[in-house]
């Protein structure tokens, strides 16, 4: 009879039953308040969930010729992993629906799907993605906080890349975020990830010889690594 789901009517029932004349008022007043429990935070289901969610999003590139390429990023929330990209000048529904097709091959769909209220997430989109069995979790309207981990790889695209490179055309930005992909993947560390690497790393020994650094991105960055 402890148990806090029991409210004053049932608890007075069972008073009842055992023979003990109390009014229901009474059990009222004098039952000791619990504070309902707080719903499921956001951020707490993004961590329940993670194992199971990819979100997406797009940003832009300006190029030499002051054009504007739009890229679109799926990201896998378990291990950080930049799971597809894409450039086009032109985005359009059909186009992005085609993305999400081409980003999961031969039944590797995740089970949510992460995205903002982007108009270009329409009809045609959200056909594709139930084609897929997948099953779409909508931010709140201007509210990237409730996306951050794609915000937050967006952001580390920028920081760490396109910030210092000149984007001539599509093609060249496809080569450039590739490079940056393999880097990201298989050299850069992640707090979130107990400082490993989305594609792990082994953990070498002294004996194994020097560090050596080894280039990526064009020598933007560099990965460490021993060599005999």
């Amino acid at each position: 009879m402890g148990c806090s789901c029991y409210r004053a009517p049932r608890i007075h029932g069972e008073l009842k039953m055992l023979g003990i004349g109390v009014s229901e008022a009474t059990v009222a007043k004098y039952m000791i308040s619990h504070r309902k429990p707080p719903s499921q935070t956001w951020k707490t289901f993004l961590k329940n969930h993670e194992a199971d969610l990819v979100s997406i999003d797009f940003f832009t590139v300006p190029t030499a010729t002051f054009r504007i390429l739009y890229v679109f990023v799926v990201l896998r929330h378990e291990r950080r992993e930049i799971v597809h990209f894409n450039a086009t000048y032109h985005p359009t529904a059909e186009w992005t629906a085609q993305q999400i097709t081409e980003a999961f091959p031969f039944e590797s769909t995740p089970r949510y799907l992460l995205h903002d209220r982007d108009s270009i997430y329409g009809k045609r989109f959200r056909t594709r993605v139930k084609s897929l069995s997948i099953e779409e979790v909508i931010t709140a309207p201007r509210s990237p906080w409730q996306n951050p981990y794609v915000e937050r790889i967006i952001g580390s695209i920028r920081r760490e890349c396109l910030n210092h490179v000149i984007i001539f055309n599509e093609r060249h930005l496809r080569q450039v975020l590739k490079s940056y992909a393999r880097y990201y993947h298989e050299a850069r560390t992640h707090l979130s990830l107990d400082k490993q690497s989305p594609v792990p790393r082994s953990i070498e020994s002294t004996e194994q010889g020097n560090v050596v650094a080894i280039p990526h991105v064009g020598g933007l960055h560099h990965g460490c690594r021993r060599a005999a």
